[in-house]
């Protein structure tokens, strides 16, 4: 087969970080021929480090589209823009990998799953966590159902101060909210994804505007002082989610939250037959995967940690984000099913949105059955 054409819309600190150099690592497989950005010297600077030798450039993500040699665009916008692209994309016969979440609220999701379910074309959401080796293993486990039921869960997304101060993390009209939906969505896709259960029924969410406009709570923080005066979107979000079968997970995201157990990217499940924690985030210095049962007659603890630091965008043929990538690509190839499944994600951003809506709304979520 000839090489897969990919166009990226969004050329920022994502693309850079994860996008570019993990596709890089398959050049006998794709080529990124396009780039968008509404800064055209983004756009111009990525096609000549990473794109092909006739490598076009765009400001308008709708002239990109209209080339019919591009087979896949890879959406990596701010997240109030990825539906509208996702969907222009759709219309225009492409396959789309978006950036997550899939959509800051559910009615902008559901166009995006309408969209592709017409296209015929594939489509999937980046989630490179699933693809660590820890996560990995759990997901194995859970399939096998070594912990047995998990009725209660925790999805732990919460930094003691972390906030991001570059891009449009603290812009609501461009993000459409804070740490919920940037890293709280990693941590609910997780644990969602392990206790394999996408029914949930009714959510009750607390969210909070009580660190990020205090020029005292910005000292500290792990990427530099931000802008007290220009912070719109909440510094921390929680929300309890109940199941059709009556599981519950308790989720909990922040930048900056007064905490020292400072858990990132990370899940804690409770099953009937025993229990496992994802151990993860900035105040550790290994991910690792703690399983816990009894054994004979005894409470036991059971431990794998693998090698390697906490960065989210590791580097390399083994990293998270280059086996996304190289899934991503197979699935485009072969016609296989992606990993992470639109319908998943979709549930997760349903979720995220309701938690927000609670907060706002001072009642309890119920879904329609």
């Amino acid at each position: 087969m000839s090489k897969l054409r990919i166009g990226i819309i969004g050329c920022g600190g994502i693309a850079n970080q994860k996008h570019f150099p993990a596709l890089s690592q398959f050049k006998d497989t794709c080529e990124m021929v396009a780039f968008c950005d509404v800064v055209l010297e983004r756009a111009q600077k990525a096609a000549q480090e990473f794109g092909s030798k006739d490598a076009k450039v765009y400001e308008d993500y709708n002239e990109l589209l209209k080339d019919e040699s591009i087979d896949i665009v890879h959406v990596l916008t701010p997240n109030v823009m990825h539906s509208p692209i996702t969907v222009a994309a759709f219309e225009a016969g492409k396959h789309v990998m978006c950036e997550k979440p899939m959509a800051h609220n559910t009615e902008a999701a559901e166009k995006m799953m309408d969209a592709w379910k017409k296209s015929g074309k594939k489509f999937t959401i980046a989630y490179q966590n699933r693809f660590r080796e820890e996560v990995q293993a759990l997901h194995q486990s859970c399939e096998k159902e070594e912990l047995g039921d998990i009725y209660f869960a925790k999805a732990h997304a919460v930094r003691r101060r972390a906030v991001p101060t570059w891009g449009v993390f603290p812009d609501k009209s461009q993000q459409g909210g804070g740490p919920l939906i940037d890293i709280g969505t990693h941590a609910l896709d997780i644990t969602l994804w392990m206790m394999n259960n996408y029914k949930p029924v009714s959510v009750s969410g607390s969210v909070f505007h009580k660190l990020g406009h205090l020029p005292e709570a910005t000292e500290g923080n792990l990427f530099g002082t931000w802008d007290p005066e220009t912070f719109e979107v909440e510094d921390s979000a929680f929300g309890y989610i109940k199941m059709e079968n009556g599981a519950t997970i308790f989720l909990e995201s922040s930048w900056a939250l007064n905490v020292l157990n400072a858990k990132e990217a990370a899940t804690t499940l409770c099953g009937t037959k025993g229990g496992a924690e994802i151990i993860s985030g900035m105040g550790f210095k290994d991910k690792e995967l703690v399983y816990n049962n009894t054994h004979n007659g005894m409470l036991v603890e059971q431990r794998k940690s693998p090698v390697g630091n906490i960065a989210y965008f590791e580097g390399g043929a083994n990293s998270p984000e280059a086996l996304e990538a190289k899934q991503w690509l197979e699935a485009v190839r072969e016609d296989k099913e992606p990993l992470v499944k639109p319908e998943e994600a979709f549930i997760v951003t349903k979720i995220l949105d309701a938690i927000y809506q609670s907060a706002e709304t001072g009642k309890e979520i119920v879904f329609d059955k």
